[in-house]
């Protein structure tokens, strides 16, 4: 139900009497199929491309739709009693794509390089905004100030605004306000069922999401991976002025079974007059400081401190809630207010958690889901429900939370428009990140607030020219005297201190991006898991939080330094620097608030942060110096590897690629050693030190299914994927060369680099024009290079390549991600349609064969290479130490 329901049906409702005769709960079970009704004169949403994004006018996250139709309607509102969420479209300008290696490369995988969409398409952005309904005024000053209320077309020219626009909207307000909105902005509200809009939204964030769901018990957050085929049913238990319990049994089926109207009207409006708070969330800080057995009374206070052990309840359970002033001589003065508001806090909480299980129990339901403003993302709110539904199920029911809570309705309302796109998307099309410009770090952002509404300047162009600063935050210690006895069982913690906007804290950045795909030769996507180091170990939090605060001033210097050096540039590494440190400081204080934490997610939010203040390639120079500096001695490398046996060219192939992988400006030690030397010496002297047997190595058994045995040669493989890692001697005097024997071989070869640099990692972007300048000295890579499309536009000698229609090709595709490990549930379109024919990948680097596939298990046969170039990795993973060698070869399973 909305957050303050007035008008008189939706009260009912909420008081739980629509049971009665017409009223009949049953009416609220959708029809089967679609649940919403649709408008048909809306055009589809065209999701491709598009990303989620962190507002750079607002607080609150936004959706890059980067290939969007013109006319789509583009406002959708869920007006509740306390608070009103907003959903709008903006317009973005996207950019087209001519890129002719592109257009060969989808041709050769059989990628489709026409629109799928007939009519013209725009970029834009779906913002999410709040406001309170009591200042509806600013609300309709905003919609105004952004022109959202009228036609997409008028807000951009001169013509008239459309005065006959159509909004969505549900909740009690869309009725309620239905006249102001047609006053004041001369629109219509097109009223969508409110509990329709919620499930819609609920089904759509569970399926699309995937670490929506939390559970929370004793101020521990642990998100649970909910398997969309094993999804239904549920129990959706929406937490606002009342509450209502929604049974869901499928995509636009469901029914509300119960309710009840002790809600969080009922707390807020008891705890206004108890306590002489002015808002609700006064009222929640209040209970953070309060002590519940100075007004309950517990079954210890009936037993003379002793439990009554005969029917299983403990001193410190509530018997009666308030019932301990029945026998003081005390008024309401004599009583502390955070005391009141902690007591009526359990009370209301911990029989919605009773309620709730009770109907779970009545439906057979394992899984209850709450949601609702009322629980604002607090920590303690979220104990107590947890604990109501462990106590009364026994452990075999769980209370489980969603992180994007607050604007599931409002969701509801945006996808009720026809054919808005949203349907099918999957988990995988999701990519989680991180808030960047203006992170939350439970302190505060200081400086002044935009001018007004239609100021477009992002937190970081504020930062800049006003000097906003961010205050880091300062770990929360909990309260003395205040365990808060009582209840089912005790709380070991309170969470920390209430935020007033700590739903966000369970939203990360969110870039919804269509276009990728699970990677198809994972032997089990279920089982696969992309971090093998486990952070939920504070130890080892501790650890990668403190190396990468250390890594921070050289990277500054070198994000600096790629733009030039300018008074600019400097401010804004400044400006990185405190911002990428705030979010150090706030996962440090708690590890959860950003989503499920792993070293990958760590090494991307870096990566992330940097985009953010415009560092679009903090390595660009070193990388370009590097790459002239390896491409200057790469023929002399080729005619040293061509005067070889088989056998010997091999293995000094999988040695070059292990000592050229030494080259990471990402580790501390190996930065130490570019001051020894240079890029070649390097090489030279780590390529002279590769002495067998490695820490791994499985050389062995690779060489016999390349090489064969004795006369019993093997064929070689159809297509090989090579994951490339660093620039520079890395790619050029390592993973080159090794492409170059498979194509020799007969093996089609896909180099796979980044989509978006980071760190000195090679870009897909990058590659086409190291493989051309390559291919000047060598006839295998230019004939390969020629078949696959990468010299469409090299100034490249061709006379004597008439025979490339025969050759095998060399490609080039990008992963789908700007990070310096992999994630492979979510790669890009062109690698999945690549890996279709390859029977043989090869991970090389630590980010990608060590920080997140070490274990993962292929349908085709495996190569991991990487040299360790951090002690802690050594140790964990290998059980050696730094600089250790790994060449771990696992067969097709």
């Amino acid at each position: 139900m909305a957050d303050f329901v007035e008008d008189e049906q939706q009260q009912q409702q909420v008081l739980g009497i629509d049971e009665s005769e017409g009223h009949n709960n049953t009416n609220n079970m959708a029809p089967t199929g679609n649940p919403i009704h649709r408008s048909s004169s809306r055009p589809q949403l065209d999701v491709s491309k598009a990303e989620i994004q962190s507002n750079v006018e607002d607080k609150y996250p936004t959706i890059l739709l980067p290939n969007q139709s013109d006319d789509l309607s583009h406002l959708a509102l869920d007006i509740g009693g306390s608070l009103i969420k907003l959903v709008y479209f903006s317009r973005h300008e996207g950019q087209s794509d001519d890129d002719k290696r592109k257009k060969t490369l989808k041709e050769r995988l059989g990628l489709s390089n026409g629109n799928r969409r007939s009519f013209p398409i725009l970029g834009g952005r779906l913002h999410f905004v709040k406001f309170e309904t009591g200042k509806i005024n600013e609300c309709l000053d905003f919609i105004h100030s952004k022109q959202l209320h009228r036609g997409l077309e008028s807000r951009y020219s001169d013509t008239e605004a459309d005065r006959n626009a159509i909004i969505k909207a549900t909740g009690g307000g869309a009725y309620k306000f239905t006249d102001l909105f047609k006053e004041k902005l001369g629109v219509s509200l097109d009223k969508e069922d409110e509990m329709n809009c919620l499930v819609a939204g609920a089904n759509f964030l569970l399926k699309a999401i995937r670490h929506e769901a939390f559970t929370h018990m004793e101020g521990q957050k642990e998100f649970v991976q909910i398997d969309q085929n094993d999804l239904f049913p549920y129990l959706l238990v929406n937490v606002g002025s009342g509450v209502s319990m929604i049974k869901v049994d499928g995509d636009g089926k469901f029914e509300r079974v119960s309710g009840t109207n002790v809600g969080g009207g009922t707390y807020w409006g008891l705890g206004r007059l108890l306590t002489k708070c002015k808002s609700f969330d006064e009222l929640l800080e209040l209970s953070q400081k309060g002590d519940n057995r100075a007004i309950d009374m517990l079954v210890g206070d009936i037993y003379g401190g002793l439990d009554y052990s005969k029917i299983g309840l403990s001193a410190s359970t509530i018997a009666s809630s308030f019932g301990k002033t029945i026998s003081e001589k005390k008024e309401l003065q004599d009583y502390r207010p955070e005391d009141i508001s902690l007591s009526l806090l359990r009370m209301i909480s911990y029989n919605i958690g009773q309620i709730a299980y009770l109907n779970a129990l009545r439906f057979k339901l394992k899984r209850i889901f709450f949601g609702g403003f009322f629980i604002r993302g607090h920590a303690y709110t979220m104990d107590t429900l947890s604990f109501a539904v462990q106590y009364w199920s026994n452990g075999e029911a769980q209370a489980m939370f969603l992180r994007h809570e607050g604007f599931l309705g409002a969701l509801g309302a945006f996808m009720s428009y026809e054919k808005h796109g949203l349907d099918d998307l999957m988990v995988h099309q999701l990519v989680e990140r991180f808030p960047m410009g203006a992170p939350y770090t439970g302190g505060k952002i200081h400086g002044p607030p935009l001018g007004d509404l239609n100021e477009k300047i992002s937190w970081m162009e504020k930062f800049l020219q006003k000097g906003t600063e961010i205050t880091a935050p300062v770990p929360m210690t909990p309260v003395a005297g205040t365990t808060g006895l009582g209840g089912f069982e005790v709380p070991l913690s309170k969470g920390s201190a209430l935020r007033s906007d700590a739903s966000a804290l369970n939203v990360g950045v969110l870039h919804l991006v269509p276009t990728l795909e699970v990677f198809p030769l994972l032997a089990d996507p279920k089982l696969y898991e992309p971090n093998t180091i486990d952070l939920a170990d504070p130890s080892e939090l501790e650890y990668w939080l403190t190396i990468l605060s250390e890594h921070l001033p050289d990277l500054v210097d070198k994000a600096v330094a790629s733009e030039g050096g300018t008074d600019d540039a400097k401010r804004r590494g400044d400006a990185f620097a405190r911002a990428f440190s705030a979010h150090l400081s706030r996962l440090m204080e708690e590890p959860s608030a950003y989503g499920k934490l792993g070293l990958a997610n760590l090494l991307e939010m870096r990566e992330e942060c940097l985009r953010e203040f415009q560092f679009v390639d903090a390595y660009r120079s070193i990388k370009q110096r590097e790459n002239e500096a390896s491409l200057a001695v790469l023929p002399d490398l080729f005619v040293e590897l061509d005067s070889m046996d088989e056998e010997t060219r091999l293995l000094t192939l999988i040695e070059g690629v292990l000592a050229a992988n030494i080259f990471d400006w990402g580790s501390r030690a190996c930065v130490d050693l570019y001051h020894k030397g240079t890029i070649i010496e390097i090489y030279r002297m780590s390529r002279n030190k590769m002495r067998r047997p490695w820490r791994v190595d499985d050389f062995d058994l690779f060489k016999e299914r390349m090489l064969g045995t004795g006369d019993k040669k093997k064929a070689p493989h159809r297509r090989a994927l090579l994951f490339v890692d660093n620039s520079g001697a890395d790619i050029v005097l390592g993973m080159l060369p090794l492409a170059r024997e498979l194509l020799r071989r007969g093996t089609e070869v896909v180099l796979v680099a980044n989509s978006l640099p980071a760190l000195n990692d090679v870009t897909a972007m990058e590659l086409p024009d190291i493989v051309a300048e390559a291919a000047k000295h060598c006839d295998i890579l230019r004939r390969a290079a020629e078949a696959g499309g990468l010299l469409v536009d090299a100034m490249i000698n061709t006379d004597s390549s008439k025979e490339n229609s025969s050759s095998v090709p060399l490609m080039v595709v990008e992963n789908g991600c700007g990070s310096p490990c992999i994630d492979l549930r979510q790669v890009s379109s062109e690698l999945a349609a690549a890996a279709k024919d390859a029977d043989l990948i090869i991970l090389e680097g630590m980010g990608r064969s060590l920080h997140t596939n070490l274990y993962a298990q292929f349908k085709c046969d495996a190569l991991k290479l990487a040299m360790v170039k951090n002690q802690r990795l050594a140790e964990k993973l290998i059980k050696g130490n730094i600089y250790d060698c790994i060449c771990k070869y696992q067969p097709a399973s």
